[in-house]
């Protein structure tokens, strides 16, 4: 996983007007919060925070006021037209320490010629693993898999450590024809069994 630094400073004022200001300096306000310490706001740095969010499930090391905390991003908001960053919420975690996080699908390799691929899982598998080791991508090779092929939960090749905590019978990944070409394999048997009966019709 990748691990990256953040300078954080501590939010005295609160509201609206005051994330603004913050914006404006180029700062994006966040909490911090987790294992039953009161929640810290702080202003984070703009660009080396967008940066971070590049990163799925990246460790962070907040350091405020001298003081480290480990943490991971649980929520970002941001402004629906514009699509700026408005607030971060962080997760403080500890080393060997287990969560539950989301991890995006990355699909490597080809099918076999002429078919598709779907990945049900769009929105990411949910697994639990220690939060100084978590997965950025779950990688799902469909290398040379024909049409009708399904890779379920139970056949990922998970990262040691790594526990699924989804239905592992839950379809991941489908392999099929492309829709123009399983309608036209479906209509010739049909046209196939069409011409006998019309022989038949004209000898009656």
């Amino acid at each position: 996983m990748t691990e990256l630094k953040l300078e954080a400073a501590a939010r005295t004022e609160f509201g609206k007007g005051a994330a603004r200001r913050i914006r404006r300096a180029n700062q994006i306000p966040a909490v911090l919060y987790g294992h039953g310490s009161d929640p810290l706001h702080i202003a984070l740095p703009g660009h080396q925070t967008m940066l971070a969010l590049k990163h799925t499930n990246a460790l962070l090391t907040i350091t405020l006021d001298g003081k480290e905390h480990l943490a991971i991003v649980k929520d970002v908001q941001r402004d629906p037209v514009r699509n700026v960053i408005e607030h971060v919420d962080l997760l403080a975690v500890r080393k060997g320490e287990k969560i539950a996080v989301t991890v995006p699908v990355h699909v490597v390799g080809e099918s076999a010629p002429g078919t598709i691929h779907f990945v049900e899982a769009a929105q990411g598998i949910n697994v639990q693993a220690e939060a100084t080791a978590l997965p950025e991508v779950i990688e799902v090779s469909i290398e040379g898999l024909e049409a009708g092929t399904v890779i379920r939960g139970a056949d990922l090749k998970l990262p040691e450590g790594v526990t699924l905590l989804d239905d592992p019978e839950e379809a991941i990944l489908s392999v099929s024809l492309p829709q123009a070409e399983a309608a036209a394999e479906t209509e010739e048997p049909a046209a196939e069994a069409e011409a006998p009966a019309a022989e038949a019709a004209e000898e009656a």
